[in-house]
């Protein structure tokens, strides 16, 4: 059976040959520093994993180590970035937006391994109608997305995101203000937040219109903003809930999978994601890492509902585990979460500093967990 079909298999809750076995994103950084520049596609084949591969390009992710957003610079939305420091290990960008009716700003930091926003580009209500008006939405360009599709091949499966900071409404926005501030708005000014969610949703449906023919497995939405070590089921369904629906349901009339993410925080919302009609959950991140249940605790909530993707702690487990700890750890998983199939074992989030041997481990392990 080959890489594609076991994790076709298990997205399509059925069981494959074995457990498929996989990591969620591979980091330039670790591809860099650990395994000597190699891809992501060459990088999974050297460690036995079945390949998840992310596609980027269009999908404009701030977070990106390598973002550039002049790509979708238009006439109206200009936007102009200063490099305050150059310093790979702490770069620092201011933006200035230039719109026909105003000025936007945001702030960027970041080191070698991620970005992250240190100001925000919504400041007024009003900010909000220069979104509407003048943030561009950058079109799918099929044909290297389908080179790239082709390159994967058999050796695993190509994902896509829709387009913005983050997939999710609710998420996008938690990108463009403090998410504090978002939280304290749904109780302040709901009716304000809706209509910031509503222009978001409008965007993203405008890129999703432009999928149709794109060659995707998977494609991710959600985001950790959206999990319920952030926000209560309350808010979730209020406010995440309608809004993924509507792109759940656009997406699925285009042929597309879906997979929702929330970075482990799901008790309370499991109903909710089944509702919002995705196909998959993920990451299934464990109380160790950061989540607020163990995954065969989610499991036994939506099994047979939802197929899952995650449940490894990347760092107590795979990055300062020892072999065994990692062998008895996926050993654990598939006969709690994976035992009916529809599950993909994978790290919960990004890892940075793992050793390539306890990578080869994951692999050997997962290969070990016969259906």
């Amino acid at each position: 059976m080959t890489s594609k079909e076991r994790l076709m298999l298990a997205l399509n809750r059925e069981k494959p040959d074995r457990l498929p076995v996989t990591v969620h994103q591979w980091q330039q950084f670790h591809l860099d520093t650990y395994m000597g520049g190699m891809d992501d596609l060459a990088a999974n084949k050297a460690v036995g994993f079945d390949a998840q591969i992310q596609y980027f390009e269009s999908m404009a992710q701030f977070w990106l180590v390598d973002a550039d957003f002049t790509k979708i610079n238009t006439p109206d939305w200009i936007d102009r970035a200063s490099i305050l420091s150059a310093d790979p290990d702490h770069r620092i960008v201011h933006h200035a937006i230039e719109t026909p009716a105003g000025t936007l700003t945001y702030r960027s930091e970041g080191d070698r391994k991620t970005t992250w926003i240190t100001e925000y580009l919504i400041k007024r209500d009003e900010d909000i109608r220069l979104i509407e008006k003048y943030m561009p939405v950058p079109a799918l360009s099929l044909a290297p997305l389908a080179k790239k599709y082709d390159e994967v091949g058999d050796d695993g499966i190509l994902r896509g995101f829709v387009w913005g900071d983050q997939a999710g409404c609710w998420q996008h926005a938690a990108c463009l203000m403090d998410i504090n501030e978002l939280i304290l708005a749904t109780f302040d000014k709901p009716g304000w937040v809706h209509d910031l969610l509503k222009i978001l949703l409008t965007k993203k449906m405008r890129f999703i219109e432009g999928m149709k023919g794109a060659k995707f497995d998977l494609i991710e939405t959600g985001g950790g903003s959206s999990s319920s070590t952030l926000i209560s089921p309350k808010l979730h369904e209020e406010f995440c809930l309608p809004y993924d629906r509507a792109m759940h349901d656009a997406l699925h009339a285009l042929g597309f999978k879906i997979t929702y993410h929330t970075c482990g925080g799901t008790r309370g919302i499991e109903e909710l994601i089944v509702r919002n009609g995705a196909d998959v959950s993920e990451t299934l991140a464990p109380p160790s890492i950061g989540g607020n249940q163990e995954p065969w605790e989610f499991a036994d909530k939506v099994r047979s509902r939802l197929a899952m993707i995650g449940g490894v702690d990347q760092y107590s487990t795979l990055t300062t585990g020892t072999k065994d700890d990692i062998r008895r750890a996926v050993r654990k998983l598939f006969e709690t979460v994976g035992r009916d199939g529809g599950y993909v074992c994978s790290a919960s989030d990004h890892f940075f500093e793992t050793p390539v041997e306890n990578l080869k481990a994951f692999a050997a392990a997962a290969h070990e967990c016969r259906y």
